[in-house]
C-alpha cells in the first residue's frame, strides 16, 4: 500500500510537472503572442479586444495542474527523501509508542533511497542497537512494520523466555566462541499504568485493547501489565511484559543450526523486537530484517490521539508530542 502511494504521488508529479513545462515554455508564450494579435486586430473595438482577450486565455485544466504542481513537488520530495508520517496502529512498541501515535521517520538515516523500488541510490549509515526502525514485513513487504534493533549483523542473540531478558553477544555470527557480551541490564519489575483488556470469544479470550489506569485502581477484565527499563549498551528504554504469562516458544523461528530462542544475525540483516514483549510479533517469531527493507528511523510524535486499535479517536494526547524517547 506504502509503495502504490508512492506510485501515485510519482505520477501525478511527473503528469503535472510535464503539463507544467510544456505549458510555461511553449504554450503561454504562444498565447501571449496570440493576445498581441487579437488585441492589435481588434483596435480600439472593447467588445472584440475583451473576446479576444478570452480566447486566448489560458484553460482551465493547465492552470489547475501547474497550480497543484510545485505542492505535488514539495510532497514528493520531503515523504520520500526526508520525512514520511506513519500512524502506530497497534501495541507492540508500547509504552514507548501507543495505538493513536503519528510519528515521523526520517528516511534519509539509513541512506537515500528510491521511493518506489526501496533500492539504495546513496549509503547514508546503518541502524545501530535501540533504534526504533520502520521496515517493509519480511514475509509480506507491503505492509510496514515498526519495532527496536536488539541485533546488528554478526550478533548472536539469546532469549530467556522465563526472565524475559535478552543477551546479546557481539561478531559471534561466524565464530564459535564470542569475546564478551554486550552489557544489557535490566531494572526491577514494577507495576505499570497500562492494563490489557479481554474479551471472551468462542475460541477463548481475545485482547480488546490497552487501558492506562493508575496502578492503584483495579480494571474488571484486565491484566496489569509489568514495566521495567531494559539498557542496551548506552541506549535505556521501558519494556512492558505480561505478569506470569508464558512464551509460546514453540512458534519462535529455528534457525538452523541454532538452538531454540538463539539466533545468529546474518549479514545485511537485523534482529528486531517490540518493547510489549509480550505481545509483538517480532524477529523472535519471523526471522531477520533485510537492510534493503528498511524505511527510515522513527524520531518524533507529531500528533497523538486517544484511541483502541480499531476503534475512532476519542480525545487528543498533546503531552506525548516531541521526540520519541
Amino acid at each position: 500500500m506504502a509503495n502504490m502511494f508512492a506510485l501515485i504521488l510519482a505520477i501525478a508529479t511527473l503528469i503535472t510537472g510535464i503539463i507544467w513545462c510544456v505549458d510555461r515554455f511553449k504554450l503561454a508564450p504562444a498565447r501571449r503572442v496570440r493576445q498581441a494579435q487579437l488585441t492589435t486586430a481588434a483596435g480600439d473595438d472593447a467588445a472584440h479586444d475583451k473576446a479576444a482577450l478570452k480566447k486566448a486565455k489560458q484553460p482551465g485544466w493547465i492552470e489547475t495542474c501547474g497550480s497543484i504542481f510545485p505542492v505535488l513537488l514539495v510532497v514528493f520530495i520531503v515523504r520520500s527523501f526526508l520525512y514520511e508520517p506513519f500512524q502506530i496502529p497497534s501495541g507492540s512498541m508500547m509504552p514507548t509508542l501507543l495505538v493513536g501515535d503519528f510519528i515521523l521517520v526520517e528516511k534519509f538515516a539509513y541512506g537515500i533511497k528510491n521511493p518506489i523500488t526501496q533500492t539504495t541510490l546513496i549509503p547514508a549509515g546503518h541502524p545501530q542497537r535501540g533504534d526504533i526502525v520502520v521496515f517493509k514485513y519480511p514475509p509480506d513487504p507491503k505492509l510496514d512494520y515498526i519495532k527496536r534493533v536488539i541485533g546488528l549483523p554478526g550478533d548472536r542473540i539469546i532469549y530467556d523466555p522465563l526472565n524475559k531478558s535478552v543477551t546479546v553477544q557481539p561478531g559471534c555470527a561466524n565464530s564459535p566462541s564470542c569475546s564478551s557480551a554486550l552489557a544489557v541490564t535490566y531494572s526491577d519489575m514494577a507495576p505499570s499504568d497500562f492494563v490489557q483488556t479481554f474479551d471472551s470469544t468462542g475460541s477463548g479470550e481475545s485482547s480488546t485493547g490497552f487501558l492506562q489506569v493508575p496502578p492503584d485502581r483495579q480494571v474488571d477484565g484486565g491484566i496489569r501489565l509489568a514495566e521495567r527499563t531494559e539498557t542496551l549498551g548506552n541506549v535505556t528504554h521501558h519494556i512492558l511484559t505480561v505478569p506470569g504469562q508464558q512464551d509460546q516458544v514453540g512458534m519462535y523461528y529455528h534457525q538452523r543450526s541454532q538452538q531454540l530462542a538463539e539466533w545468529s544475525v546474518p549479514d545485511g540483516h537485523y534482529f528486531m523486537m517490540g518493547d510489549n514483549r509480550d505481545d509483538s510479533a517480532d524477529s523472535r517469531f519471523w526471522g531477520f530484517v533485510p537492510e534493503k527493507n528498511l524505511v527510515g528511523k522513527a524520531t518524533a510524535i507529531w500528533m497523538s490521539f486517544e484511541k483502541q486499535e480499531g476503534q475512532w479517536p476519542t480525545g487528543v494526547r498533546l503531552r506525548r508530542i516531541g521526540g520519541i524517547h
